[in-house]
């Protein structure tokens, strides 16, 4: 069982799963719900995780079209969790590999895929082995 929580305490969850299986995301929404050049994200089955708390939660339009929902902390404005209407996320939450706790955080690899890698930051350079998608496919 993985577990995380926000910065300050107030939303804490566990999923059931691996918590190794890391994607990075540059997309602009990306960009923006972080503040920086990425996201890391572990996809998990939406019926996996179990949130303790009340998050607020916030729905735009992503550049690609779809909607996008992010789940945040109302007091310290944590992002916990994204989910997305485009087919690919329909049965997964986005959990932020950042706001793990304790063990699972140790377990965290090297993410496994890049996504949008067509608008990553210059000064970047490709993870290692993962797969380097120009988009989402």
């Amino acid at each position: 069982m993985s577990t995380g929580s926000c910065w300050c305490g107030n939303l804490k969850y566990e999923f059931e799963g691996d918590s190794k299986h890391v994607i990075l995301c540059h997309c602009l929404t990306c960009q923006k719900i972080s503040g920086t050049t990425n996201t890391a994200n572990i996809p998990v089955p939406r019926d996996k995780l179990k949130v303790t708390g009340s998050p607020k939660s916030h729905t735009e339009k992503h550049e690609d079209g779809f909607d996008l929902t992010k789940f945040f902390c109302g007091d310290c404005g944590t992002t916990i969790y994204k989910q997305a209407t485009a087919d690919m996320f329909a049965p997964v939450s986005l959990v932020q590999a950042g706001t793990l706790d304790g063990p699972a955080k140790d377990k965290v690899s090297q993410p496994v895929a890049e996504l949008n890698v067509r608008i990553r930051q210059p000064w970047l350079t490709e993870v290692g082995a993962a797969a380097q998608k120009q988009g989402f496919d």
